[in-house]
């Protein structure tokens, strides 16, 4: 694992104080704006569809918090696919706004790269519309991998070693 950076699973019965900063973190980044996807990801269904996997044996949803010096400095939610091809599918990454642009970023994936090699990641895709994320993930050696079934562009990143 990164030497800076740890992983800290959030339990299912912390995953309220997760919400509250999830739902503030699309907002304020601008990856949702209407009231329609607001509504949706505050909302029961979404919220419960991802308990469900959260709680589930097999390809297990995880949320996260990254952890530097014993502070929040980020947080993510993914699914590992062990049960498949090993796809690590990355619904969320982001590093609070007070720890941007210090390289933090990169040392965050490395320590979720490392983690999430356990639980069998072979390879990470993610959506992304937003030109400084995605700047962000090519950065990182991910590459252009077509849409998804909302038309949102996807990028895969093979594993390193």
């Amino acid at each position: 694992m990164s030497d800076k950076i740890r992983i800290e699973e959030i339990p299912v019965s912390k995953i309220d104080d997760f919400w509250k900063i999830h739902i503030k973190y699309l907002v304020d980044d601008d990856i949702i704006s209407d009231e329609e996807d607001i509504d949706y990801f505050s909302g029961e269904e979404y919220r419960g569809i991802i308990k469900e996997h959260m709680e589930r044996a097999v390809d297990k949803h995880h949320m996260i918090y990254f952890v530097s010096e014993e502070k929040k400095i980020g947080a993510a939610q993914y699914n590992t696919y062990s049960s498949e091809d090993g796809k690590c599918f990355i619904l969320d990454f982001w590093v609070f706004p007070e720890f941007r642009n210090k390289g933090l970023g990169h040392e965050c994936f490395k320590a979720l790269e490392q983690y999430t090699k356990q639980d069998g990641a072979v390879y990470y895709e993610i959506n992304s519309t937003k030109e400084d994320s995605v700047r962000f993930w090519k950065s990182l050696g991910f590459i252009e991998n077509g849409k998804d079934e909302y038309d949102m562009p996807l990028y895969i990143k093979k594993m390193e070693g």
